[in-house]
């Protein structure tokens, strides 16, 4: 199982997160692209660091909305939206250069990634710039899902995703984060569904029924309160139950 994090979502002075105890951590580092957090210099220190720790980078798309930290929906045109992508990943791949390694997936953020779960045209308008970037990239997010989908009609790889820090629905989509339940700091239920996730692919939605999650990574928000305990918690409880905790390419 691969376990990511969102980091590099500080901006300027400001910080959010340890980047580098998380990357002691996890296999995969979700990279913020300066749209919805980051700046060039946070985005090229992550990626160094990422780098000396051998940890793969993804690019973490987002809306430009910095005031909403990317947690609010844009309707946008097609192709507004792909050349906003298109000029996140190549960013951040150019800062991943400098720092001996590349990009090596893609995973939306916020409210682009709910979006694209279900809004075929922005699904479709992600997977057109990564696809015109890199056809190799792969794309992560929630399974059962019009971004996979969309994925899938191109020929990309599509990586579904679950999340042991935040609430699901019966449907299989997210706890919306203004509801209650929606995300999840208490560590002995975090562990629990990070091992049911990675054993038995299955949650337990906030309505008590088992949901079906088919995930090949697994995210621990870096934002969450005492992020650093629970990424290190889950990685302890995973190994311990006999899981492989690598990176999914």
């Amino acid at each position: 199982m691969d376990l990511n994090a969102d980091l590099g979502e500080g901006f300027g002075v400001w910080r959010l997160g340890d980047d580098d105890a998380l990357l002691d951590i996890v296999t995969s580092a979700n990279v913020a692209c300066g749209f919805h957090a980051g700046d060039p210099l946070t985005m090229r220190r992550v990626c160094a660091a990422a780098a000396a720790r051998a940890v793969t980078i993804g690019a973490q798309v987002g809306y430009r909305d910095l005031a909403g930290f990317g947690r609010r929906r844009i309707d946008m045109a097609s192709d507004e939206l792909s050349a906003d992508v298109l000029y996140q990943l190549g960013a951040l791949d150019a800062c991943a250069v400098a720092a001996g390694t590349r990009v090596r997936y893609v995973k939306p953020h916020g409210a682009l990634y709910n979006t694209a779960a279900d809004d075929p045209a922005q699904a479709g308008a992600i997977v057109e710039a990564v696809a015109a970037y890199d056809d190799s990239l792969p794309i992560l997010g929630l399974p059962d899902s019009a971004l996979g989908d969309a994925a899938d009609r191109v020929g990309l790889t599509f990586v579904p995703e679950a999340f042991a820090d935040r609430g699901y629905l019966a449907s299989g989509r997210l706890v919306s984060r203004v509801a209650d339940g929606a995300v999840l700091d208490d560590v002995d239920s975090v562990v629990t569904r990070a091992v049911a996730f990675a054993l038995e692919q299955r949650v337990s939605a906030v309505d008590g029924s088992d949901v079906a999650v088919p995930a090949r990574s697994l995210c621990v928000h870096g934002d969450t309160p005492g992020a650093v305990e629970l990424a290190s918690a889950v990685r302890a409880a995973l190994v311990n139950a006999g899981v492989e905790v690598t990176a999914f390419r």
